[in-house]
Formats: C-alpha cells, sequence, structure tokens
C-alpha cells in the first residue's frame, strides 16, 4: 500500500496540528490529512483566547468531570509560553503571536442573575481556588469600552494571565514546523478508513488514494464520530456528535482604537458570553454565537450574525456602528452527547480520537499533543484527568436529571432576556413552567437512566433523539 506513515493524524485543525508536530519533533513519521481552507473547523473562527478561568461556569464545577476539565486547562495554560517558543524555533518564524495582554471579565445586566451573575461568583471562586492572581476593578473605567447606557457594566475583574493568540499566526507556525520536522501534509479529506481484520491499518483520501500506518488519530472536529461510521461495534459506543455552530467577525474600527485586553462576559445563554479580542493586525474579533447544529454548518445565518453585531455594538462600544466588516467566520466546535472530550485509544488496534473538546480545543492542544504522543510512543500518558474521558465509554452524567432540565429552563429563558424580550411580569414565571414540563418529559422519554447536556435536550431533533437511544441502549 503507497504512503507508508507511523502516524496518520485526520484533521488540521490546532489540536490535530499540534499533535502532528509534536509527533514529528520527536522523530515519528507522521501524516496530516486536512484541506487547506481547514473546512469551517472551530479554530479557523476562535477568537482564540487562552480562557483557563474565563470559561468556568456554575455546571462546570458541580460535577467531577467538569473540575476535571477545568484541571485540564490549567495545566494547559502553564504550557502555552515555552510551547510558543518551541514553535517559533521549529517553524524559522519568530513572529509574535500572543495578541491580548490579560482578560477582563465584565457583569452587566444583560442576561440574567441565575446565569451571569452566579458564573461571574463561580469564576471568582474558582480563582481563588487556584490562587490565581486577579483584581477587582471599576467596571466603567475598563479601556476602550463605551457601551450604550442601558448596558453599562456593573462589575468587572481583570485577570493578568489570560491572555489571547492569533489563530491564523499560530496554524501557519504549527504547518511550517511539522514540515521543517520532517511530516507530510496532504491537502485533502478522508473519506473513510482501511481495516485489517480488527485494526485500522490507514485511511482513504477523497481523490481514492489510500495511505497506510501503524497509528490513525481521529482529530477532525465535529467530523470525526461519523469517520468511524463502518466500525459499527465502537460507532454505537461512543458518543454521538454534534456541531456547535457558531459566528464571529473581524472589524476594522473607524478610529483605530482597539482594546489592549480581552473583554468578555462570563458564558451566558447557552454560548460563550460576548467577547471581543484584539488581534495585533489592527482588526478587532468579535464572538460568538453557538448554535447546536446535527450536522457542521458552511455559512452564517443573517440572523445570527445580526445578533452578534447588536449586541457588540450594545456592550462592548457604540462606535462599532461605523466599524469596517472585513470578514465574518464559521467555525464548528466539536460537542459529544455527554458534553466531555473523546480522547486516547478507542480499543480498535491502531485508532485513537482526539476530539470533542467543545470550546476547549485550541486551548489545551499543547497539552493534549503531549499525552497523545506519549501514548503513541510508550503506551501511557501521564494526565490522569484524562482517563475518564476515553471514547468508548458510557454516558458520562453533567449532572442529575433535574439540574439538566433546570439549567436548561434558565438557559432558554435568558435567551429571552439577551434578546431584549418586552412581555409582562407573569410570562417568565409561566414560560419556565410550561419549558419545564418540556423538557422532562423529552428526558424521560428518551431514557430512564442518562441524561444528555442542556445543549442537546433545547434542541432535540429526530436525529439526536435516533443517535442517543442507540447510544444509550450500547451501555445498557
Amino acid at each position: 500500500m503507497p504512503g507508508n506513515h507511523d502516524v496518520i493524524v485526520v484533521g488540521n485543525g490546532a489540536l490535530g496540528s499540534s499533535i502532528s508536530f509534536e509527533l514529528a519533533r520527536r522523530g515519528v513519521s507522521v501524516a496530516r490529512i486536512g484541506g487547506s481552507d481547514r473546512g469551517h473547523a472551530a479554530s479557523t473562527a476562535a477568537g482564540a483566547m487562552l480562557g483557563c478561568f474565563g470559561e468556568v461556569t456554575e455546571p462546570l464545577m458541580a460535577t467531577e468531570h467538569g473540575r476535571s476539565k477545568l484541571s485540564l486547562d490549567y495545566q494547559a495554560r502553564h504550557l502555552w509560553p515555552t510551547w510558543l517558543d518551541e514553535l517559533s524555533v521549529h517553524s524559522g518564524d519568530d513572529s509574535e503571536i500572543i495578541t491580548a495582554d490579560g482578560t477582563f471579565v465584565f457583569l452587566n445586566s444583560v442576561g440574567t442573575a441565575a446565569i451571569d451573575t452566579t458564573n461571574f461568583a463561580v469564576i471568582e471562586a474558582a480563582l481563588q481556588e487556584y490562587d490565581e492572581p486577579y483584581e477587582h476593578v471599576d467596571a466603567e473605567s475598563i479601556d476602550w469600552m463605551e457601551p450604550n447606557e442601558l448596558f453599562r457594566p456593573l462589575r468587572a475583574l481583570f485577570m493578568p494571565r489570560e491572555h489571547a493568540v492569533h489563530t491564523a499566526r499560530l496554524l501557519a507556525k504549527l504547518d511550517a514546523a511539522l514540515i521543517k520536522a520532517g511530516g507530510v501534509i496532504f491537502e485533502d479529506h478522508v473519506t473513510s478508513l482501511v481495516t485489517d481484520g480488527d485494526s485500522v491499518t490507514g485511511v482513504v483520501l477523497a481523490d481514492g488514494r489510500r495511505l497506510s500506518a501503524q497509528h490513525v488519530i481521529v482529530a477532525a472536529g465535529a467530523n470525526s464520530v461519523e469517520l468511524l461510521a463502518d466500525l459499527e461495534d465502537l460507532h454505537r459506543r461512543i458518543p454521538p456528535m454534534v456541531s456547535g455552530y457558531g459566528v464571529s467577525a473581524l472589524v476594522r474600527t473607524k478610529d483605530g482604537s482597539l482594546p489592549r485586553s480581552v473583554l468578555r462576559t462570563p458564558n451566558r445563554a447557552l454560548a460563550c458570553g460576548l467577547h471581543c479580542v484584539p488581534r495585533g493586525d489592527g482588526t478587532l474579533y468579535l464572538g460568538a454565537t453557538n448554535i447546536i447544529s446535527d450536522t457542521p454548518r458552511e455559512h452564517a445565518d443573517l440572523k445570527d450574525l445580526k445578533f452578534l453585531v447588536d449586541c457588540a455594538i450594545d456592550q462592548l462600544h457604540t462606535g462599532l456602528e461605523e466599524a469596517a466588516l472585513v470578514a465574518t467566520q464559521v467555525g464548528n466546535r466539536p460537542i459529544p452527547a455527554d458534553g466531555y472530550p473523546l480522547f486516547g485509544a478507542t480499543g480498535v488496534d491502531g485508532l485513537w480520537m482526539a476530539s470533542g473538546t467543545y470550546r476547549d480545543g485550541l486551548h489545551q492542544s499543547p497539552l493534549l499533543a503531549r499525552e497523545m504522543a506519549d501514548l503513541i510512543e510508550n503506551g501511557t500518558g501521564q494526565v490522569g484527568e484524562l482517563v475518564p474521558f476515553a471514547p468508548a465509554r458510557a454516558p458520562l452524567a453533567p449532572g442529575t436529571r433535574e439540574q439538566v432540565v433546570a439549567g436548561a429552563v434558565s438557559h432558554m429563558v435568558a435567551t429571552g432576556y439577551e434578546r431584549k424580550w418586552t412581555i409582562t411580569g407573569e410570562w417568565p414565571a409561566i414560560i419556565e413552567e410550561a419549558l419545564t414540563e418540556k423538557y422532562r418529559r423529552t428526558a424521560d422519554d428518551l431514557d430512564a437512566e442518562f441524561t444528555p447536556p442542556a445543549e442537546f435536550l433545547v434542541t432535540m431533533t429526530d436525529q439526536k433523539w435516533a443517535r442517543l437511544r442507540r447510544y444509550y441502549a450500547a451501555w445498557r
């Protein structure tokens, strides 16, 4: 079979590219597969915030596995300075990648107390638990911010160690570093896996070529699980995946002014909070939405772009009305059916996975790359928190059924406030009661024991229903 390699990495987002580089610099023969346009991957549309604590939420901290995810973020955050230095050396490109000096998290009155205020408090509690430096700041004196008077920030804190990177420059350095380390890049897509008995031995490309390898690592983002469809027994035991379709925008302000730091709200209403990130090239990144889709999305809906822009003008800077729209970006976050990553050996000889990282893939990429390389080379890793996230697993609980239903209701009501609904005082309670009944019935009808995350409950479709029932049945 032509094209023999030690390892094939399927996927060229930040995570797949980082794994490929880490293996290649250790002397492993690596072939990385992925189109040069990176096909609306989460990485290409990301704000690339190295947000360890800025992403913390109450549900995350309420479960053992959620706290493990924070631990992974914390460990990854400490690797970034050395990782960036090593990328510069191996790529021969010493251009600056860090674009933001710290992060301001601000609380305003746009969301709800149950979500925004609670998550703001949980962020601060997590900072204190990890003894992480931060400071309270005057919310109305944050550099550059000039929101609409109706949306003034109420409270704010500054995290000096939470930076952001320029995504395009990061990916370019990873490409160059991989090539210089002896890796091979195939600008194509994988259509299927090649098997020999009970082992995976390679891949088939869209142009018909076959590549062989001792190990195949699937790091194809929201498309990862479907690539395993021909491996029937494995496919039904891995959490099905959906896409967290997101829209972001790059703009150029009329007066050329930019904030020095990341400006963001806490995570809110099933999304990652409103945020803006200076890009270091005169542009400002605005993000982001998170709409659950059965399959990855290629184009942005105008309503989602309008919502993002309206929020940015109202809550960040009214002068953005006159900003020039440089680009609209679409990304697809990989979200497994229990909300936790798919990482490590699959149980099928020669086949590995590194996906399902939701909003954490780029941030955790140095850590996950090192861990995957250790697993491939030595058969064992160093990061114990990743062990429960093996791809073929029974569903990991995102909380009790009551907690998940209550969270789904709370987030759906919050979307109404975020979109400035105008209803009389008795209606929120009526809506909450109706939604509680709807989501509880959906969960009860779906399965007596397993409950999917709130994102799945509020966007249930026939396709999700069928996939979840099949997955749950495999773990009876």
